[in-house]
């Protein structure tokens, strides 16, 4: 069993800290079902999720939020965030 050394629990605390000061912010800006989406996505993309969660924290910290956004607004934001895929069309001679 290994215990993390003096100097790293400051660090671990502040970790901790600031994931539920983000959460927070969350809560108050997302709808419940806008938050089980943001959920669902963190699941199988956690960078795209971290990428959404840094955008909205940053239009809620500078007042562009205005309430709380629902799911469809979520949607809206997810797919002005993802890249464009681009589609291959091959022809064969």
């Amino acid at each position: 069993m290994s215990f993390p050394e003096p100097d790293e629990l400051p660090q671990h605390n502040q970790d901790h800290e600031s994931v539920a000061q983000k959460e927070q912010i969350l809560k108050q800006i997302l709808s419940p079902e806008a938050r089980m989406r943001l959920n669902n996505i963190k699941m199988v993309k956690a960078e795209l999720c971290e990428l959404v969660e840094q955008y909205l924290i940053g239009m809620a910290t500078q007042g562009k939020i205005r309430g709380q956004l629902n799911d469809d607004q979520l949607k809206q934001i997810l797919l002005s965030i993802q890249q464009p895929k681009r589609d291959f069309k091959i022809n064969r001679v």
